[in-house]
């Protein structure tokens, strides 16, 4: 029958890694065996079935998270899960089958499972022969593990840049691109580097947009939306048919998904999130060294993950960002208030996990309990925070609180959950809470005394416990019919212990007891067969049953068959009661759902905005003025990162201003590599990104014009997979923020033109500086090391601001010399052209030889002086005194 079971779900499932739960084990058979003892590193064995050796790999239950993990986000393979469900018709026989698909983007409550971190699934919906960058597409994405939906329009154009914001761990795609791995959707989903999944859209008619509340609340100040678009439509079919084919047995009522809306949120392009470092660090990969990890002061985990939210998907709304900051200044001039949040924030679980697991039939009563904590947490953080406002009130001298009026705001979108506490707190029995309440009276831990570990009534599979663990989870006082099993039982089960010792004594056997099992059924045991077993053998009404080389068990017919199916059925009636009532608890989280979740996400944003206010006292940040003019004046900025890698090993960050206006809104920077340039361009975005998430940011002084999209032009790499050398790659990203970027955006360059001849790269250098400042007239910063653009544009020392290019303005940085040829950097950047890189002092710094450094000081100052330097020669290299000859490398033989 098992090996029946096994091939059929092996053809049902054949793109699947099928594991067969068998007891305490998972299985894997036949040739897919070999497949799971090779990714596992785990033995290859075999059985016989029909007299056949067949291959047969597995595992303890209690590894299943350590190996899915490996299976699953290791080697990218989907797994299907094969569960045995005991019959009860006999109870000693099973049927088993798969009940959900594990991919990388379904996962729900696995323990590898970041929790700081959203685990998206993505759907793609396009028609195959959309291949024109203008082409729509729709996006819809959802995190299986908390319910949270999105949908959005979308266009190739557009769509790395989505899918690099959204950062999904697996992304569906229409079946029929599966044999169409050229097509751009293809190429662009495998940018992230997450697998892809393919799956056909079925004509189910609740495959369509759901109607339910959604489970994310993502504007704080939202509008009336229109229809979903075709193209959403088709988006949230294909993700719900991909759910449906692998959550299976876990499929449930998914959200109205909440409508991604990019004209309320700054758009920032994939390269953009890559090169400022944002989720990872580009040398080493990981989040270690990121934007997100360096300032996080989240406490909770779904406050974490909206925090990484905001980063990448910024507000463009003054009135959500003022909002956002009001929060943060109420927390920052109350530093005692701010802490004892913190410390409350400390308490509160993942709701919205916790929820979904209810919805998605896999919460139990720990989960119950989680609910009612949290419940509490909120009405202990309800109460802090009243307990604030009421004597700020009192202090007041006109008896107004305009400084708690967005939080009067966000706390409103809160609902009382006292009731659902309550019901849980009569129903479900505590052992933590019985454990405090013992110890505060004086009585020995429960626990030590072995209460946990206590054998419970016999159910009717004779395992002589609850199914849900080694104690009864609701309380006997939930109901007055389970009141009366508990005493029923109690009463059987002091009958047992009275006829067991009755049956020691008379029999003179000390290590008799009563018991049940699987295999055995309902039996007396001998644990010391030798010893106590004379007067049980001579006895008619004990037969032997079953026997080991130091135990032996009888069949006791006479009254223990009796009593003990008696306690057999008062174990299930209680079960079955238990059951009743913890779906009744379940019932009543799955009808607050939407409460719950509403009231998670309001949380949420206290962490976040707290957290802002912490990092504001522990870097000394400013609230930043938001307007609608195209303004960038930020007084000492500095790189968030950056100063902070600095500090912890004792140094300081030279700050910089950084003013662009509508008479100067493209600012030229020149100066020596390490001075400073790129890190001014860098931390001027991260500026303008925080600033928009609602944080206060690193300056003294900010006013910042609301940016509409953020795009850089920085540490560009090849691009091999895609047959892209770095030339290539960086004049792809200079012709995209060039076709892209508006009046309202804020760009970032650094040295493009590089990679190429100097003519060619000078050229290119000023049409993409001349296109930015003519046509798209963006607040832009662009780094050159060709100080020639100034002579071009008609920059003069005399006056900066001449001809046709007057909101144009040149800076630099440069180094302090000493008289002993040393030098250091300034990192200060002033008006002016700098136009002297100092590539030599930086190549000497890094450790070239000195015949190097000698040879390149000469070449340097002939080609200074020589407009035609190209054409020097060697002839003219050896008047410079360069012997050409040893510039040779040495043969073999001389290495030799």
């Amino acid at each position: 029958m098992l090996a029946i079971e096994i091939l059929e779900n092996l053809a049902r499932f054949p793109h699947c890694i099928l594991l067969t739960r068998v007891g305490q084990f998972y299985e894997s058979y036949f040739d897919q065996a070999a497949e799971v003892a090779q990714l596992l590193t785990i033995k290859l064995t075999s059985r016989k079935w029909d007299k056949q050796e067949v291959l047969m790999a597995g595992f303890p239950i209690m590894h299943l998270d350590r190996h899915l993990k490996t299976l699953i986000q290791v080697h990218k393979r989907p797994v299907a899960m094969c569960e045995e469900f005991r019959r009860e018709d006999q109870p000693d026989k099973f049927n088993r089958r798969v009940v959900r698909i594990l991919t990388p983007g379904t996962l729900i409550d696995e323990s590898f499972v970041n929790q700081y971190q959203d685990n998206y699934l993505l759907a793609i919906n396009l028609p195959l022969d959309s291949r024109d960058a203008d082409d729509l597409l729709g996006l819809a994405w959802i995190d299986v593990s908390t319910g949270e939906f999105f949908s959005q329009k979308s266009s190739l154009n557009h769509l790395e840049d989505d899918v690099a914001r959204i950062a999904p761990r697996e992304i569906v795609l229409p079946s029929y691109f599966e044999p169409n791995s050229s097509h751009p959707v293809v190429i662009a989903s495998r940018q992230e580097g997450c697998p892809i999944s393919f799956a056909t859209i079925n004509a189910f008619p609740s495959d369509q947009i759901p109607t339910a509340a959604p489970a994310s609340d993502d504007v704080l100040y939202s509008t009336e939306t229109p229809g979903y678009s075709q193209e959403e439509t088709a988006a949230v079919r294909l993700l719900m048919s991909f759910l449906r084919t692998n959550l299976l047995e876990h499929m449930t009522d998914v959200t109205v998904p909440a409508r991604h809306k990019v004209e309320n949120r700054m758009e920032i392009d994939a390269h953009t999130i890559r090169a400022l470092e944002i989720r990872e660090n580009m040398r080493e990969g990981g989040s270690s060294g990121s934007l997100t990890n360096v300032l996080k002061r989240t406490i909770t985990s779904s406050g974490t993950r909206l925090f990484s939210r905001w980063l990448t998907s910024p507000s463009t709304s003054i009135p959500e960002i003022i909002a956002r900051q009001d929060l943060v200044s109420l927390f920052l001039s109350r530093p005692h208030f701010r802490r004892d949040l913190r410390q409350l924030f400390r308490e509160v679980a993942d709701a919205s996990r916790i929820v979904q697991k209810f919805l998605l039939g896999r919460g139990d009563s720990d989960d119950l309990l989680h609910v009612n904590k949290i419940i509490s947490s909120w009405s202990m953080i309800g109460d802090r925070i009243a307990s604030e406002r009421d004597a700020d009130l009192q202090h007041s001298q006109d008896g107004k609180h305009s400084d708690w009026e967005n939080m009067d705001r966000l706390l409103a979108r809160m609902t009382r959950m006292e009731a659902l506490a309550e019901s849980i707190d009569s129903a479900v029995d505590d052992p933590e809470l019985r454990r405090k309440e013992a110890l505060s009276m004086g009585a020995d831990d429960p626990l030590l005394d072995g209460e946990e570990n206590q054998e419970t009534p016999f159910t009717n599979t004779g395992l002589g416990r609850p199914p849900y663990g080694q104690r009864w989870r609701i309380k006997p006082t939930y109901s007055q019919s389970l009141q009366e099993l508990h005493a029923r039982l109690t009463s059987l089960m002091y009958n047992k212990e009275r006829m067991q010792s009755l049956l020691q004594r008379k029999y003179g056997a000390p290590s008799l007891t009563l018991r049940a099992s699987p295999s055995l059924g309902l039996h007396v045991h001998l644990s010391k067969m030798k010893r106590d077993r004379t007067k049980l053998t001579s006895s008619t009404v004990f037969i032997p049953l079953h026997q080991s080389n130091t135990t032996q068990s009888f069949v006791y017919l006479q009254r223990w068959t009796q009593l003990g199916t008696a306690i057999n059925q008062v174990t299930s009636e209680i079960l079955a009661a238990e059951k009743l009532a913890f779906e009744s608890l379940r019932g009543e989280v799955i009808i607050l759902a939407a409460e719950l979740r509403k009231n998670a996400r309001v949380v949420d944003e206290l962490d976040v905005t707290c957290a802002f206010a912490e990092l504001a006292a522990e870097m000394k940040l400013v609230r930043p003025i938001m307007t609608t003019e195209p303004v960038f004046n930020v007084e000492n900025g500095r790189h968030p990162t950056v100063e902070l890698s600095l500090l912890s090993s004792g140094r300081n960050f030279t700050p910089n201003t950084t003013l662009l206006t509508e008479s100067s809104r493209l600012h030229i920077i020149t100066g020596p590599n390490m001075a400073g340039k790129s890190t001014l361009l860098r931390q001027t975005a991260l500026i303008a990104i925080l600033a928009q998430t609602g944080s206060f940011v690193p300056a003294d002084f900010a006013r910042i014009g609301i940016v509409d999209k953020v795009f850089s032009r920085v540490g560009a790499r090849d691009d091999l997979f895609r047959n892209r050398s770095t030339f290539m790659v960086e004049m792809l990203e200079t012709a995209d923020i060039l076709t892209r970027a508006t009046a309202s955006s804020l760009v970032i360059m650094d040295e493009v033109g590089r990679g190429t001849t100097v003519k060619d790269g000078l050229a290119i250098a000023f049409a993409t500086a001349h296109h930015l400042y003519s046509i798209n007239k963006s607040r832009a910063l662009f780094a050159t090391h060709f100080h020639e653009l100034a002579d071009m544009f008609g920059y003069s020392d005399e006056c900066r601001k001449t001809g046709a290019f007057k909101d144009m303005d040149f800076y630099c940085s440069d180094i302090d010399e000493t008289d002993d040829d040393y030098f250091s950097y300034s990192h200060r950047v002033r008006p002016g052209v700098n136009r002297d890189s100092h590539g030599i002092r930086v190549a000497r710094l890094g450790g070239m030889p000195p015949s190097a450094i000698q040879t390149a000081t000469s070449v340097l100052e002939y080609l200074r002086g020589t407009p035609d330097y190209w054409h020097a020669g060697p002839t003219k290299l050896q008047q410079l005194g360069i012997d050409l000859a040893r510039a040779n490398p040495p043969s073999i033989t001389n290495a030799e």
